[in-house]
């Protein structure tokens, strides 16, 4: 107990120095808890306004409602499967933290605090509800955005579509930030009352204490994201990805039938797929990254109320820099891939530079005096992260945009067949996680040598302080690509088509950018709160010399290579089935290949409703038991080697699956949108499917 006391009592910030020092737990969230209702209203306010743009003909509504249909019945069956696995975990933490309260360990007093068990079960609900909330609603958003995005593209043009579909985006990314920055702020509130932690009396230390375990109930909020986060990204995943297999590899190369061609049963499901995988799945990923974030920097805080107040204000602040950002996104009609890329650029930085600027003022109000260089050095961890997430998107937008030579090179090597292709988009992928790998080491190293452990954690909070504008140039996306399927379904006009592919070409690499966002974010997260972890389980030292340790490392770095062999086995699996469906009604319905008959459209959506949910399972399960099995069988050392390794190879691993998904997909772009290499129907064009479907 002394090594946790020890680690966790100093706190030059004590309640007899003037405020913010003898601040107040309502105080450190007051501007939290404001800007996150901000942020739901901005969403609200979105969602109105995105509502008084044209819907379109009824065959496009037709065509819209049978998307958000298929995605919401998907959800309510994921939704059916996690809450029991979420009520199964709430009834664990309730009976783990009654029995044994984690607050015991930072009191000196007698008085067991029966009441952890219920905070934790509470506060594990509430994370999981929101992340579940957040995702739910912005899947209701795209899928009525995606109609009225292609409405603007034949009635109005480029410049009004990009601000129809990026108006959906928006309101996932403000419905992500407010709910999740309001969660945490209310509950970190709610855990300080009746808290009696420390030696029996008052003062600073029982002060310090109480206000420590406040924030390590957090952990359980962040825990019922995380939950969500991991179920969500992988059903929704394999539903996306074997949609998206089953519709091109039949459509397009067997039939040879234009993408999102009406005739083919698989459209409406690969349309689903982009919804609920590309925005309710990234949404919840992102909204576990963004509280993971806070309440790992809280953690590393050590009690004092500064900097537990600190990470909350950013937060707040980003999310009023994010609205003067969402109204900088703009363009011209005719504008080029770089000309639209710069117009979601101006958003980022604008909303970025105001981050800055605010931030700037809460340091000099936190950190006055003799503090203020301690101050600034923090203040240095936040800028530094927003700039490397603004560096990590540009090398993104650098490997996965057709504008640049990596992209080019995969629809040149196609001259040559499929094979090439997959070789250099396998190339391309791999080189893609040198810049960055740099990028996050510059920032750990820096902020470590600034600020410690908790200013690499501030790094990671400044790097998502902007998500509200982030997330919505990454769920712009599978709104523009639906509008681009809606378009082909509907038999509109073929400028309307071109309209819908540039939006769609610039999505796939705001996609790809948005998960390489998610993926510096989610190693800087990490690393907080294994840092967090090494303090709470007295882990002194992970040698990697010691044999314990390093056994963990070389586990922890097998792991991701598992899950991902079992998603896409999955994938496999699932889309399996959709080509065998495809297939079958093509050969059996008579018409359909000539488009004087209705392909079964609902039974392609059952088939990747059913596969992707049962799927989910042993990927989930596994990353979930994985280390439980290590800490317990093994003890808290052989945990960190592991979580070690889990982070430096999954970050590898994700990296370079991202970009080579999405450079192989822009280079069919590139040909069907630039001519590059003869165009469509050219067997340069075939090896760029063929790559692009390896990619999804």
């Amino acid at each position: 107990m002394s090594g946790v006391l020890g680690s966790l009592m100093p706190n030059p910030c004590t309640s007899d120095m003037p405020y913010p020092c003898n601040t107040t737990s309502i105080n450190i969230v007051s501007l939290s808890l404001a800007c996150s209702g901000i942020a739901l209203l901005m969403a609200i306010f979105l969602t109105k306004k995105l509502q008084s743009y044209e819907r379109g003909s009824d065959e496009m509504n037709k065509l819209c409602d049978k998307i958000k249909s298929g995605a919401k019945a998907f959800l309510v069956t994921e939704y059916k499967y996690l809450t029991m696995f979420v009520f199964l975990v709430f009834a664990v933490l309730i009976i783990i933290y009654t029995l044994d309260p984690p607050s015991n360990l930072l009191s000196l007093a007698d008085n067991p605090d029966r009441l952890d068990g219920i905070r934790a079960g509470g506060c594990f609900i509430a994370g999981a509800l929101l992340s579940a909330g957040a995702g739910w609603a912005g899947m209701s958003v795209a899928t009525d955005a995606n109609v009225r995005t292609t409405q603007a593209a034949d009635k109005q043009g480029l410049s009004v579509a990009l601000r129809v579909a990026f108006t959906g985006g928006a309101v996932m990314g403000f419905t992500v930030v407010g709910l999740g920055l309001a969660g945490l702020s209310f509950f970190l509130w709610l855990m300080t009352l009746n808290r009696s932690v420390g030696e029996l009396g008052t003062g600073e230390a029982t002060a310090a204490k109480s206000l420590i375990a406040a924030v390590d109930s957090l952990a359980s909020f962040g825990f019922g994201a995380s939950s969500i986060a991991l179920f969500a990204r992988v059903a929704g995943g394999i539903y996306t990805k074997a949609a998206d297999v089953g519709a091109d590899l039949v459509g397009k190369v067997e039939m040879d039938i234009p993408e999102d061609d009406p005739r083919n049963p698989a459209v409406i499901a690969d349309n689903v797929g982009d919804n609920v995988g590309d925005v309710a799945g990234m949404g919840a990923d992102l909204f576990e990254s963004f509280v993971g974030s806070i309440i790992a920097a809280a953690t590393l805080a050590n009690g004092n109320a500064v900097k537990v107040a600190l990470p909350f204000w950013i937060a707040g602040a980003g999310i009023v820099a994010s609205m003067f950002g969402f109204y900088a996104v703009s363009t011209k009609d005719g504008a080029n891939q770089r000309q639209l890329m710069m117009a979601l650029h101006k958003g980022v930085i604008s909303s970025s530079v105001l981050v800055l600027a605010f931030s700037a003022i809460i340091v000099s109000q936190f950190f006055p005096g003799d503090q203020a260089a301690e101050g600034w050095k923090i203040f240095a961890c936040i800028a530094i992260g927003l700039i490397a997430g603004i560096l990590i998107g540009q090398a993104t937008e650098y490997y996965t945009s057709y504008s640049f030579w990596p992209t080019q090179s995969i629809t040149e090597a196609g001259v040559t067949g499929p094979a090439t292709v997959i070789i250099q988009g396998l190339g391309i992928g791999m080189m893609s996680c040198v810049p960055p790998v740099l990028i996050i080491v510059a920032t750990i190293l820096g902020c470590n040598a600034l600020s410690g452990d908790y200013g690499v954690a501030m790094a990671a909070v400044g790097m998502l302080s902007t998500l509200g504008v982030t997330l919505a140039t990454d769920a712009y996306g599978p709104i523009a690509d639906n509008a681009g399927g809606i378009a082909e379904m509907a038999e509109l006009e073929e400028r309307v088509r071109e309209t819908t592919d540039a939006l769609d070409a610039l999505g796939n690499t705001t996609a790809a950018t948005g998960k390489g966002f998610a993926i510096g974010s989610a190693v800087l997260t990490s690393l907080s709160l294994l840092t967090a972890f090494k303090d709470k389980a007295q882990v002194v030292s992970a040698d990697i010399g010691d044999p314990v340790v390093l056994s963990g490392v070389l586990f922890g770095a097998m792991l991701p290579f598992l899950f991902a062999a079992l998603t896409m086995l999955s994938v496999q699996k699932a889309a399996g089935a959709i080509i065998i469906e495809v297939r079958r009604q093509f050969a059996t319905i008579d018409g359909l290949r000539e488009g004087t008959a209705e392909a079964d459209s609902d039974r392609c959506v059952a088939i990747s409703t059913q596969s992707s949910v049962e799927e989910m399972i042993l990927p989930g399960v596994y990353a979930v038991l994985s280390p439980l099995i290590a800490g317990l069988l093994i003890g808290p050392k052989c945990l960190t080697g592991m979580l070690g390794g889990a982070i430096a190879s999954g970050m590898m691993l994700a990296i370079m699956m991202a970009n080579a998904g999405g450079a192989w997909d822009n280079s069919k772009k590139y040909i069907e949108i630039e001519g590059a290499c003869g165009g469509k129907g050219t067997t340069t064009h075939k090896a760029c499917v063929v790559g692009d479907t390896v990619g999804e």
